[in-house]
């Protein structure tokens, strides 16, 4: 016995050493990749020195003699940074992910293929202006230069992910920066789902009145009444809905659920509101959470002055940041830039769909997809004069698609003339809010607001092109309409002066929180499905309580916890319910009620992540949601993941006969609005006791409230997960200004996916006082301190220095690297 248990403990000793040896031989080899930021190197590609400086968050500030070599500085720092970031870009708007990822990704591969958007990037690439074009052939050397000394030196690989992934990285070229532009379009535009969404509900409603309470339009405006979506199509069967559901989203996919499409918030005070005498401008743009962030931030040395603030890997440009004379802020603008159309298929020749002139055949392309372990798949590419013909399985499109019949999209960024980086790098170039309101014309998409301030002024404009509907539009850009009738067609783009635009407003203030900014009568309406109608009146508010603002004001109101909608829905949707009835006994469910309403009673709407009022209101809302569609929608219900306040608000008030939802048709007795806000408590506190307990009091929203920001490819890798994502407990919620989007589905359905990735705060009174913030760090590398650096200040609501003072970036520096040319 003796001699076997010395064995054993010789046999665990060796594996206990075995598993040491192979961790650190890990580590080595993964550490190989970590860039040395204290180091002079030798590059092809450069006139003269470069020096990049480094400061003591990892952000670089990026010196050349001219603005190529400062381009070329930027591309290399991208790189060694991010590179496997830019590697994930790149593969997804190619269509080329199953290359790594094998069948998983394959569906997202085909409908980029069928989008084509590098297709139609690399045509961009010939109307770029030549100061774009040299920016862009600068930056690609840049990045090619760090991949050659990553390849001469053996530097593992570039990024730890390539030990794990056969990921080739080929030289960079100027159309995979335009590309790249292009692939946000797919993140920020909703309004293909929201078209099928608004369509598949239409079907699914006995009383298609009420779709004016399910999908409402943003208070304050008005619409002629719409066809039923059947009766389009009076001659086809579409009353059988498959109800594919939502399912679970992909992270490796750029086409998430409507909820998530783009939001921002972005404010500007004139000097007259300003105690400094000088501009201010705030910016803080959501987009979905992930490890590393989207987000890079870097300080360039241009010709025309330094420029500071957010890039995204891939790009050269800051897209949000300041020079010394000028701010730029984006927030998404919600312009109706995608149109879908059902095509009818000739019935003799399926390779003929119907266009005004008769039957035509569909341009066709075959693609080859390869896929990692398996054979490589074929794909025909169809477009129609309308755009490129989709699969039935994206956005539940064969659901509306009557049999005979193919959707095709319609869409501005589906252009090979894409002059938006173009006008991104005019941008930086630009010293006033004159000069960059020009520069916006070139915006193709996708598009945004932006909002300028100089030292003196303040201006907003929607940029990105508008397309020119016909007034006689059959459904007017909500769903999809008949792709063959002329008045359904785009008729062009709308000029650059029909874009919404307010410059020097008379109060000195201005904003956006992706809220409705016009009210316009269709076709010059903008859009009818807007990011926000909640976070604006707390803006509103916290804008209008001070007669002038400060810095850390307009801090104060990015980093603003407190819900609009919690203290205008609860008051309405518990009028019936507060303070009512006996004390009931400790232990039942009546009594578990009670408390949760004597908390809300007393609570100010702040979603705080140390309260537990956020959790309670948080569940019910849910829960009311739920009871109010699930019986007039069935599945269907589940594609309508976020309660929407403007929903619940016509119900309680009982707007147009909305209160209607309150009644269960399945039903004998009739419902009351209380009697279902009731029921959805009671619903709520089962759900929270049943994952949190019954002591309320010491429920936490952070708990349930935390910010995932998940490495995509690794984040569910086991034990390799707490290395690569970061999670944090978090305050905010779906429409607070400091937005904290919930994920709306699952089993967690209130952790926080989607928000501010970059927060700039910028006086022009003194721009060096200047503050901004990335949610994670720097560096894309897991193993590199600057992975996570910067996450637990972004999470207490701090900043960083955002100041073009060479010496200050200097001071206490985590590096120096000098770019030196091969030859002089």
């Amino acid at each position: 016995m003796a001699v076997v248990f010395k064995w054993l403990l010789r046999a665990a000793g060796g594996m206990i050493v075995l598993a040491l040896i192979v961790v650190v031989g890990l580590y080595l080899l993964l550490s190989r990749s970590l860039p040395d930021y204290d180091r002079t190197v030798t590059v092809e590609g450069l006139k003269a020195p470069v020096e990049i400086v480094r400061d003591n968050a990892n952000v670089p500030h990026i010196f050349g003699q001219d603005d190529t070599d400062t381009f070329f500085g930027l591309g290399y720092a991208h790189a060694q940074d991010r590179l496997w970031q830019m590697t994930m870009l790149r593969r997804t708007v190619q269509g080329r992910l199953s290359e790594v990822f094998g069948t998983r990704t394959l569906n997202i591969d085909k409908v980029l293929r069928r989008y084509d958007l590098y297709g139609l990037a690399r045509q961009s690439v010939e109307v770029q202006d030549a100061q774009t074009m040299a920016a862009l052939n600068a930056y690609s050397a840049g990045i090619n230069a760090r991949l050659q000394e990553i390849n001469d030196q053996a530097l593992g690989r570039g990024a730890p992910e390539m030990f794990l992934f056969n990921a080739p990285f080929s030289p960079w070229q100027p159309a995979d920066s335009i590309a790249i532009v292009k692939l946000l379009g797919a993140k920020l535009s909703p309004h293909l789902e929201e078209e099928v969404l608004y369509a598949r509900s239409s079907l699914a409603l006995q009383d298609e009145t009420r779709l004016a309470d399910l999908m409402p339009l943003a208070p304050g405006s008005g619409i002629a009444a719409l066809p039923e979506y059947a009766a389009l199509f009076p001659h086809s069967d579409l009353t059988q809905l498959a109800h594919a559901g939502t399912g679970v989203a992909n992270p490796l996919s750029p086409f998430q659920h409507r909820a998530f499409a783009g939001a921002s918030n972005a404010f500007a005070a004139a000097p007259a509101r300003s105690a400094s005498g000088g501009t201010l401008l705030a910016n803080d743009p959501h987009l979905g959470f992930e490890a590393p962030g989207i987000w890079y931030l870097a300080r360039l040395e241009l010709q025309s002055g330094g420029v500071i603030g957010g890039t995204i890997p891939g790009v050269p440009a800051v897209l949000t940041g300041r020079s010394a004379e000028l701010g730029w802020a984006i927030t998404s603008s919600y312009m109706d830039d995608q149109d879908l159309h059902i095509e009818e298929l000739n019935p003799e020749n399926p390779e003929e769909y119907r266009t005004p002139d008769g039957f035509k055949p569909f341009g066709t392309a075959r693609s080859i997809i390869k896929i990692k372990g398996a054979d490589p798949v074929t794909l025909t590419r169809r477009w129609t004069e309308n755009g490129p013909v989709l699969p039935g399985s994206h956005y539940n499109l064969a659901e509306v698609t009557p049999p005979g019949h193919v959707a095709s999209l319609s869409w501005t960024i589906l252009t090979p003339r894409d002059t938006t980086l173009s006008a991104a790098i005019a941008l930086m170039h630009a010293k006033s809010v004159p000069e960059a309101l020009d520069a916006g014309r070139f915006f193709i998409g996708p598009s945004q607001n932006l909002t300028l301030v100089d030292r003196d002024v303040i201006a907003m404009k929607t940029v990105g092109a508008m397309p020119r509907r016909a007034a006689r539009h059959e459904s007017q850009g909500r769903m999809p309409s008949r792709g063959w009738l002329p008045e359904n067609r785009w008729q062009g783009i709308s000029p650059y002066s029909a874009n919404p635009e307010f410059v020097a407003p008379a109060g000195g203030l201005l904003g956006n929180t992706n809220n409705k900014m016009v009210d316009r009568p269709f076709p010059l309406h903008v859009s009818f499905a807007w990011g926000d109608t909640q976070r604006v009146h707390r803006w509103r508010k916290l804008m209008q309580d001070r007669e002038v603002h400060t810095r850390d004001s307009f801090i104060e109101a990015q980093l603003d916890t407190v819900s609009f909608t919690a203290r205008s829905l609860l008051p309405l949707i518990g009028a019936d319910l507060w303070f009512t009835g006996e004390s009931a006994p400790d232990g039942t469910p009546e009594r578990l009620r009670q408390d949760a309403l004597k908390l809300l009673a007393e609570w100010n709407g702040e979603m705080n992540e140390h309260l537990p009022e956020p959790l309670i209101y948080a569940a019910w809302l849910r829960a009311l949601q739920d009871r109010l569609i699930l019986d007039d929608l069935g599945p269907l219900a589940h594609e309508f993941t976020h309660p929407d306040p403007v929903f619940i608000e016509r119900v309680y008030r009982d707007i147009d006969g909305a209160a209607v939802w309150c009644d269960v048709k399945q039903s004998s007795p009739v419902e009351t609005c209380t009697d279902i806000a009731r029921l959805a408590l009671d619903d709520a506190l089962v759900w929270i006791s049943d994952n949190y307990g019954t002591a309320l009091e010491s429920l936490r929203w952070g708990d349930t409230h935390q910010a995932t920001h998940d490495h995509p490819v690794l984040g569910e890798v086991p034990v390799l997960r707490y290395f690569v994502n970061i999670r944090q407990s978090t305050s905010g919620g779906d429409n607070t200004l400091l937005r904290g989007r919930t994920r709306g589905s699952g089993p967690e359905p209130f952790q926080n996916v989607h928000g501010a990735g970059y927060r700039g705060v910028y006086d022009f009174a003194d721009p060096d006082s200047s503050v901004f913030i990335a949610a994670t760090g720097q560096s894309g590398h897991f193993l590199s301190r600057h992975y996570d650096d910067l996450a637990q200040l972004w999470r207490r609501g701090e900043y960083i220095p955002m100041s073009l003072d060479p010496e200050l970036a200097r001071a206490a520096a985590v590096g120096v690297t000098v770019l030196q040319p091969a030859t002089q």
